[in-house]
């Protein structure tokens, strides 16, 4: 069962998209996919609220996802999220692939 974290960066005057646009540009976003345990790492734009990015992450487990946060990263993270001046919102769910019961309806 897998860690995934919704978290909502929120900005002013497109603060939120120029951070998601750094985080890729400088390589960060590729160095946290490449970290043990990281599944997936990957904004999105809202098409309701222009100031708001969301990130999905998703780690393997707890262990993975303490790691991430123990790790150098997370400075370079912090600063870019000053830098920015965002405010943040996060949600935290565990995956249940073992409960596949929305194969029904998705066309692949």
């Amino acid at each position: 069962m897998s860690i995934v974290m919704n978290l909502y960066y929120k900005g002013k005057n497109g603060s939120a998209r120029a951070f998601a646009e750094e985080m890729v540009k400088s390589g960060i976003r590729n160095q946290i996919r490449k970290e043990e345990g990281n599944e997936k790492y990957d904004y999105f734009i809202s098409t309701d609220d222009p100031e708001t990015v969301l990130l999905i992450d998703v780690w393997r487990d707890q262990e993975a996802l303490d790691k991430h946060h123990a790790s150098p990263m997370m400075k370079k993270i912090s600063e870019l999220r000053e830098k920015y001046d965002l405010h943040m919102k996060a949600e935290r769910y565990l995956s249940d692939t073992a409960n596949n019961t929305d194969a029904a309806f998705l066309r692949k």
